[in-house]
């Protein structure tokens, strides 16, 4: 591995209808603009069902919900670590932004 590799990005991800500044790794830059784009898709999905019957805060947990879910379907078929430890770092990581 070079020295630049595993360097820091500074970027800006938009999250269903907020902006948010991330610190990443280069190579995983990808995977957090995937990652923000599929909860945006996916709350975006849950908006369109329950918009005015459900609050953002709701519409964000159903959406992280979905996620969850698929995530654990797969984490099932495939049974893999690595993917788990990932989530809980991406998980953490919301939940942080998320509180403040």
């Amino acid at each position: 591995m070079t020295e630049g590799s595993s360097s820091k990005l500074h970027i800006r991800l938009h999250v269903y209808d907020t902006e948010i500044s991330v610190n990443v790794v280069r190579e995983d830059e990808k995977f957090y603009r995937d990652a923000a784009k599929l909860i945006t898709d996916t709350v975006n999905t849950y908006a369109q069902f329950f918009k005015g019957k459900k609050s953002d805060k709701e519409l964000l947990y159903m959406a992280l919900i979905d996620i969850a879910l698929r995530y654990e379907k797969e984490l099932e078929r495939n049974d893999t670590v690595p993917y788990s430890n990932t989530l809980e770092k991406l998980t953490s990581e919301i939940e942080d932004i998320l509180r403040e």
